[in-house]
């Protein structure tokens, strides 16, 4: 079947679902080669593949852009390492829910509604719901683990802006494909830190990180986005807070509380809200995943 004849929204769903699937994958492989292993492996692999294809023009380009797509790449690799670390901390679910915080306050900042505001604050009491600090000591929260997801969600909101400079300044594929490759170089160190640990297995499971969690997900999009609005397209992404849960559940046996499922419902309701409710069809809507 042609993809032209899948809808939209099947696809964007596909995405999603690639996305947090690699999301629980990544969770298996993070203990046993460490974040930066992880991450190096899995942008490295996508690199390598995205170059292939693509086979981007690298004359013609101002310096502007290249500090555009040197920028980008940074907040790729720190965006993609610091998700990848809350992993070692936090249950996918709440990893991705406190993520999510990072291009849900951005969006609310581009528009300015009021009721965006509203939106966000009922996030931001998901997201302390979620994240136990209400029901337990101080002392056993995950600190480093929020800490690492908050990280990530400011990164994903520069990944947002410097994505639509790259864009505009590389043709197609050109500027992803060289952002990954700064990307690699960026978690170079510590992905070699522990590199003498790694297996076949470990190799195979960063290229499966590849195709779900970069490849994939960005083609399915991609081809989506050609026939979708906008603002439909961020109502669908709204489900990624819910969908990582599931993943959590169903590959890596991670459960929730029913307090964390109210913080998880009221993260997806906000993310509803601010990325398409009245939103109209030329606003940008397009936020990559992690």
């Amino acid at each position: 079947m042609s993809a032209d004849r899948v809808p939209a929204p099947v696809l964007v769903f596909g995405g999603i679902v690639s996305v947090q699937f690699g999301g629980a994958l990544a969770a298996t492989l993070v203990p046993q080669i460490g974040a930066g292993g992880s991450v190096l492996l899995r942008v490295g692999f996508a690199a390598l593949i995205l170059l292939a294809v693509s086979r981007p023009t690298l004359r013609g380009h101002t310096r502007a852009d290249w500090a555009t797509v040197v920028a980008f790449g940074f907040a790729l690799g720190l965006m993609n390492w610091s998700f990848y670390g809350s992993l070692a901390h936090l249950p996918l679910g709440v990893a991705v829910t406190v993520e999510f915080l990072g291009p849900l306050v951005l969006t609310t900042a581009l528009s300015r509604r009021p009721l965006d505001f509203v939106a966000v604050a009922a996030a931001a009491g998901g997201v302390l719901l979620i994240s136990r600090a209400l029901s337990i000591p101080l002392g056993d929260l995950s600190w480093v683990g929020l800490l690492l997801a908050l990280t990530a969600g400011a990164c994903w909101a520069a990944y947002i802006l410097l994505s639509a400079r790259t864009g505009a300044a590389f043709a197609e594929l050109d500027g992803l494909s060289l952002a990954l490759c700064v990307a690699a170089v960026v978690v170079l160190p510590a992905g070699l830190a522990g590199h003498d640990v790694w297996t076949a297995d470990h190799v195979a499971k960063g290229l499966g990180l590849a195709v779900l969690s970069s490849l994939l997900p960005y083609s399915l999009e991609l081809l989506a986005l050609r026939r979708l609005k906008a603002a439909v397209f961020g109502i669908l992404l709204s489900v990624e807070p819910a969908v990582a849960a599931l993943a959590g559940l169903l590959v890596l046996g991670q459960t929730l509380t029913g307090t964390q499922v109210a913080g998880l419902a009221l993260v997806v309701l906000a993310s509803v809200i601010v990325m398409g409710v009245g939103k109209g069809p030329e606003e940008p809507g397009r936020i990559e995943a992690t």
